[in-house]
């Protein structure tokens, strides 16, 4: 069933979407509540994951540890799909 489903995403390319869904997924899952209530937005475009925050005392918190994040969300997702974190 799996293979079934993977192999009509790929197909009908609807891998970029997917990618998408799982990068917020990811974001929710690893920041927790604390983080996701100041979250208003999360976007994946290209290999770029933007995240808007409403504090930004967090933003600054947060861009600290961007090389980590990264490498974090990758490992959630379970392939290299975020190379670069923007803070806004």
């Amino acid at each position: 069933m799996n293979e079934a489903l993977n192999e009509f995403i790929k197909e009908n390319k609807l891998q970029k979407g997917m990618d998408k869904v799982d990068a917020r997924e990811a974001w929710e899952k690893l920041m927790g509540n604390g983080v996701n209530n100041y979250t208003t937005s999360v976007e994946l475009k290209n290999e770029t994951l933007y995240i808007s925050l409403s504090s930004s005392v967090l933003r600054e918190e947060l861009s600290f540890g961007k090389t980590k994040i990264i490498a974090m969300l990758n490992e959630e997702l379970g392939k290299e799909l975020i190379k670069k974190l923007v803070l806004r």
